[in-house]
């Protein structure tokens, strides 16, 4: 069935130069790069507070900002990763890999930033449509909010939806989930746990399906608590006697599709109840008194779409430790594709091996080119974060955060150039202007031959 609305004219709000849609880590830098390089800049987000997975998704640690021999995240990104761990006493001030995050400073630390960088920042705002004009510009941007329907429009636009939302209604080509079988990876509810004895926990056994003493194998052979689904168990101290979890997993949830977030979020809730309990039961000596405190008020999403830009970056490229003239940031993550259920147990237990699991030597790591931030066709679009033009295995790699924050500060600076020297065409942007303002800004950039 179809539904014809009345005509309606909408408010437009046309005084920025920069939209930039989703507040996740790339949205957050973008916003704050392209108002520090002197853009007007709005910020929208669809919850209540800006850091995406980190913060309102409660995922319990950082991904490496290392490359094992020294942290290769850095301008912007380097600042808030500084600062969280400034805040955080069990925190050692050399820690690089695996640093547990507070998801409450956190979201302050992200606000204070956009803040000081003078972006204006709505959130609980919803992007509903997008309005193309003439020659393959962008022209508006309609959100939802309690004010009702609202346009806006700049001179450029900046994806960070992590699903490119915004690329995608505009007509931009992209890649989704398995070529032959459209599978994604599953999704993740990260919860809380406190009340934790820290000691039993700390001296006791890991409890990553790594390790075959954990606790998990019986949890899951005892078949007491059927909703955890898998053994995927990662934890972490985030606080005295507190531990976030980014455990188990949701197949089929595909968060371009508002049914099956909305069934993921209710399963994830009773997943963490139950963690709670089989926990408590196989492991009482650390676990026994524990509380539930919270659960993501987001799904954990790993993958959606993959726009199609002027350059594909590829797992051959990340093979290669492959550089570019135009690269915008260093990546060195490992390839962390999350299978359906039977090989990702299959995995996790150790029984079979991936080789595209492994990860670089000490201090290897490739480049990603500020092409892959293109989507093709589209004059005035840029998209950062894990929905950049590369294939799925590579995808695997450049989905996580810290990644994802130099991502959107190079973007945010681009979109700043496109409008001050090429008439808001972000696909003739200066590439060695925009290197030399990341390098200014900290940003790890070695030389290219």
């Amino acid at each position: 069935m179809q539904y014809t609305m009345k005509e309606q004219t909408l408010p437009l709000d046309a005084s920025y130069d920069v939209i930039v849609v989703g507040g996740g880590p790339a949205g957050t830098t973008a916003a704050t790069a392209a108002a520090r390089e002197g853009a007007k800049t709005l910020l929208i987000e669809a919850t209540g507070c800006l850091g995406g997975m980190g913060t309102a998704g409660l995922v319990p640690a950082w991904c490496p900002f290392s490359d094992k021999e020294k942290i290769i995240y850095r301008g912007l990104a380097l600042k808030v990763f500084e600062a969280l761990k400034s805040q955080m006493p069990h925190v050692k001030k050399n820690d690089m890999d695996w640093v547990p995050i507070d998801a409450e400073a956190l979201k302050v630390i992200y606000d204070d930033m956009v803040q000081e960088a003078g972006v204006t920042v709505l959130f609980n705002t919803t992007l509903c449509s997008v309005d193309m004009g003439e020659n393959d510009e962008v022209k508006a941007l309609i959100f939802s909010n309690k004010a009702g329907l609202t346009a806006y429009s700049a001179k450029v636009y900046i994806d960070c939806s992590g699903d490119a939302d915004l690329a995608a209604w505009a007509g931009a080509k992209f890649f989704k989930g398995d070529e032959k079988t459209n599978e994604l990876q599953p999704a993740t509810h990260c919860f809380v746990l406190s009340n934790v004895d820290d000691y039993a926990y700390q001296n006791g056994p890991s409890l990553h399906a790594g390790n075959p003493n954990s606790p998990i194998y019986d949890i899951i052979n005892s078949k007491k608590y059927p909703s955890i689904p898998d053994l995927h168990l990662c934890s972490g101290l985030i606080g005295p006697s507190t531990y976030g979890f980014n455990a188990g997993h949701l197949w089929k949830i595909d968060n371009t599709d508002p049914a099956s977030v909305s069934k993921g979020l209710m399963q994830g809730r009773k997943i963490a109840a139950e963690f709670r309990d089989a926990l408590a039961e196989f492991f009482p000596k650390a676990f026994a008194n524990s509380f539930l405190v919270s659960t993501g008020s987001l799904i954990g999403i790993r993958e959606t779409r993959r726009i199609e830009g002027d350059y594909y970056l590829t797992f051959e490229d990340y093979k290669a430790r492959r550089s570019f003239k135009d690269e915008i940031c260093r990546n060195s993550y490992p390839i962390d594709i999350h299978y359906n259920k039977e090989d990702t147990e299959q995995w996790l237990a150790g029984q079979i091996t991936d080789p595209m699991q492994s990860g670089y030597e000490k201090g290897d790591s490739h480049g990603i080119p500020y092409r892959c931030l293109l989507p093709k066709g589209i004059k005035n679009v840029l998209v950062a974060g894990r929905s950049i033009s590369c294939d799925r295995t590579v995808q695997g790699s450049v989905r996580v955060m810290p990644v994802c924050l130099v991502m959107g500060e190079a973007a945010g600076i681009a979109a700043a150039i496109a409008i001050n020297k090429n008439n808001n065409d972000v696909h003739k942007v200066d590439t060695a202007l925009l290197r030399k303002r990341l390098i200014e800004e900290g940003g790890y950039l070695p030389d290219v031959k």
